[in-house]
Formats: structure tokens, C-alpha cells, sequence
């Protein structure tokens, strides 16, 4: 079935050739305006690079079981905000076809999914492991900042089909302080992906709570970098 639905984006250029994008995904609640002004505000400019388009989608506005169905943006459902539950596969999946829609975009404005990383802040981060992991791993790589995944979540098992093909490299940051989000979720995701053959990287940031740092988006802003260099010399897809 086609999707009707276009999301809200937006988006910080590229001062000179287009040759890479990162899509950066909200939390729970917030817009992709939301997290760019808020990464504006931490870094003092906006994430920007010259060759590298930065895309901020937001999630449509759904019932939410976490806030007792009341609207909210946010790229899935869940039952609680808990390793220990199920996920909700369905809001899931559908989110991943909605957002597929922007890698598509990217890949005929002439990127190939190999100069792309996914990643995104708590529930962004979630929501891109799903997308980057199960339906898009020949991207670059994914980021999860102050995010986890569920203990029983599809991903490990479509991360462990995969053992020996290609996969993105994670780059994981959480606060040590983090009472939304404990730190150990974060830490468990990121084990437990680099037990089912993920090259993965984890940041613990002294004393930060469910909040973006300097620390780690100039951390974050090195390792797209270096996953995403100015200057590739293969153009396959």
C-alpha cells in the first residue's frame, strides 16, 4: 500500500557538494525543529558540515500509551518505557516505511545509502536502530544518543541474520545520570548488538541526565566525519 503521508522535515545544508546526509530523530514529545534548535543551543551552531545534509523529520502526532493515549509526536508506540516489554511492532514497522521515504529522497537528490548514517536521541535512537538494522544496513552507520531497545527486541535477531554481511557501526552516548532512560538499557542495547556481530562504540557521560551534551555531539560530529569523509572515491549503491 502506498504511503500517503509525507513528513515534516527540516534541514541544515550543505555548504558545498552534496555528497552525504545524516537523518537526525527526535525524542518522545518533541519536532525535528524541536532538536535542531536544541542542538543549535548545545553547540552554539547548528550540526553542519560542508558536503553533508543534516535532515530533521518529525514524527505525526499519535496516541501515545505511555501519556494514556493522549497525542504526541512520536515515531512509535510503546506500551510502557521499560527494556522489560514487549515492543510495539506494528507502529514500528509502519514508521520505518513512512521514514524510507526520506532515504529515497536522499538517494535520488544522487546519495547513496552508503554516505547516509540514521540515528537519533531516545526514542529516535530506538526508532533508528529498527530502520538502520533491519531494512537500510548498507548505511554508513547509526547513533543512539540516550537511547536502548527492548530486551526481547526484533533487532538483535535481524542484526544476528546478518552475522557476516554488511552492518552499520553504532556510536552509542548515554549520561550516567539518566533517570529516564537508565544508563544500563543503553549499555545492554549496546551489548548485547555487539554480541550478534555489531561493531559498536559506547560513550558514558559523567553526571548527564536524558539530555544532550557538548561532549558527546562533538564526539558525534567526529565520528560522522569519519564515517562520512568529504571526499569518496566509490559512488555504488
Amino acid at each position: 500500500m502506498a504511503v500517503a503521508q509525507k513528513l515534516q522535515r527540516c534541514a541544515v545544508s550543505h555548504t558545498g557538494k552534496h555528497s552525504a546526509s545524516v537523518i537526525f530523530l527526535h525524542g518522545s514529545g518533541d519536532t525535528g525543529q524541536g532538536l535542531r534548535a536544541w542542538v543549535r543551543d548545545v553547540l552554539k551552531q547548528d550540526l553542519a558540515f560542508t558536503h553533508i545534509r543534516v535532515i530533521y523529520p518529525t514524527a505525526p502526532a499519535r496516541p501515545y500509551t505511555p501519556m494514556r493515549g493522549a497525542l504526541s509526536h512520536v515515531w512509535f508506540d510503546r506500551y510502557k518505557i521499560s527494556a522489560d516489554c514487549a515492543e510495539h511492532l506494528e507502529s514500528i514497522d509502519s514508521m520505518c516505511s513512512l521514514l524510507g521515504t526520506v532515504i529515497q529522497e536522499e538517494v535520488r537528490a544522487g546519495v547513496p545509502k552508503h554516505r547516509m548514517i540514521i540515528g537519533g536521541f531516545s526514542m529516535g535512537g530506538a526508532m533508528a536502530l529498527h530502520l538502520a538494522c533491519r531494512y537500510y544496513p548498507e548505511v554508513a552507520g547509526v547513533f543512539a544518543l540516550s537511547s536502548f531497545l527492548n530486551k526481547d527486541s526484533v533487532v538483535y535477531q535481524a542484526v544476528q541474520d546478518r552475522r557476516g554481511q554488511s552492518l552499520p557501526e553504532l556510536f552509542q552516548c548515554h549520561g550516567t545520570a539518566d533517570e529516564l532512560v537508565l544508563h544500563r538499557w543503553g549499555e545492554e542495547t549496546g551489548a548485547l548488538l555487539r554480541g550478534v556481530g555489531m561493531a559498536t562504540s559506547f560513550h558514558s557521560i559523567p553526571g548527564l541526565n536524558h539530555q544532550l551534551s557538548s561532549v558527546e555531539l562533538e564526539s558525534l560530529r567526529s565520528w560522522i566525519l569519519k564515517k562520512l569523509p568529504p571526499d569518496s572515491p566509490s559512488h555504488g549503491q
